[in-house]
């Protein structure tokens, strides 16, 4: 009777087991700040996005303590969500939303070898003229992809894996912000047994908590 009265989850729920953080869920959504938007609008690739974002999607990655949430909406965007030391709102230490800039294909075993190994990494990589810095360190000139394990929910619960080889840049803008590009050298298997291969170019900007409106 009290679940009932107070909307809670039943057991079947097939969205109960999906990634949620922050009030953030599949079939919630957020709103980003208009002014921030705004403001940005002239100096970031992505153009024209959208202020108010439903969420369709959502995958989780699990790197040894650190959580990389991400939950696809209906504006071609995903929001990230990383946690340091636990899977609650208090652990969040950064939040960004990305929009997908590009999705190559990757048709055969050179051309992926040639990503991995001498593109990805690189110190620094040009996009429409801007030039983005590496943000992740290494001894060497060439850094190395990190490997991530994502498991990606839709909105009937059903859930599907993809191997992700990244690499995060970025460059300033104004207002003490920064433009991110995400660079994810993508591997799945699909059901007919063969391996698909991508390469997803992404642009975003960071949220602060002020700039965000959950609604869940």
């Amino acid at each position: 009777m009290f679940g009932k009265l107070f909307g809670k989850k039943k057991p079947n729920d097939p969205l109960a087991h999906t990634p949620n953080i922050m009030g953030l869920r599949i079939g919630g959504s957020f709103d980003i700040d208009p002014l921030l938007l705004k403001l940005s609008a002239d100096e970031v690739i992505t153009q024209e996005s959208a202020a108010t974002h439903i969420i369709q999607a959502s995958g989780l990655v699990n790197l040894d303590g650190t959580w990389v949430y991400r939950f696809y909406t209906d504006d071609d965007a995903f929001l990230q969500v990383i946690a340091e030391g636990g899977q609650s709102a208090e652990n969040v230490v950064d939040v960004k939303l990305f929009h997908f800039y590009d999705t190559q294909d990757v048709p055969n075993q050179s051309l992926w070898d040639d990503i991995l190994k001498k593109r990805i990494g690189q110190p620094s990589y040009q996009l429409e003229g801007h030039k983005f810095e590496r943000v992740w360190t290494s001894a060497s000139d060439y850094h190395n992809p990190v490997h991530m394990l994502e498991t990606t929910y839709d909105e009937n619960g059903e859930s599907s894996k993809t191997d992700q080889f990244t690499m995060l840049f970025e460059r300033p803008i104004s207002g003490n912000n920064t433009e991110s590009l995400f660079l994810s050298a993508e591997e799945k298997l699909e059901t007919g047994g063969y391996l698909s291969r991508c390469l997803v170019i992404s642009t975003g900007i960071s949220l602060s908590a002020a700039q965000i409106t959950i609604h869940g």
